[in-house]
């Protein structure tokens, strides 16, 4: 069986690109500053992290479960504070 060429291909995919442009006598800086709050937002980095590396989905239920206890300690200590 002879593999071709369209089992190589690459799939189109949305790629998220964020980009500002500057404003008339904007500076460079407040610019950058734009950029990178919209970049946070459209959690772009997050998820380039996400997809960096694999985890097994047994792994990934055990770090999504690591994390809510984590989340219910944070939650119950400071509501032990405010009392």
């Amino acid at each position: 069986m002879a593999l071709t060429g369209h089992y190589f291909q690459k799939k189109e995919c949305d790629r998220k690109v964020a980009y500002v442009e500057l404003s008339q006598g904007e500076s460079f800086e407040s610019a950058l500053r734009r950029f990178k709050r919209k970049v946070q937002m459209e959690a772009i980095i997050k998820e380039i992290k996400k997809h960096s590396v694999y985890l097994k989905p047994g792994e990934r239920k055990r770090l999504k479960a690591a994390q809510a206890k984590k989340r219910m300690r944070k939650r119950m200590r400071r509501d032990i504070s405010e009392l």
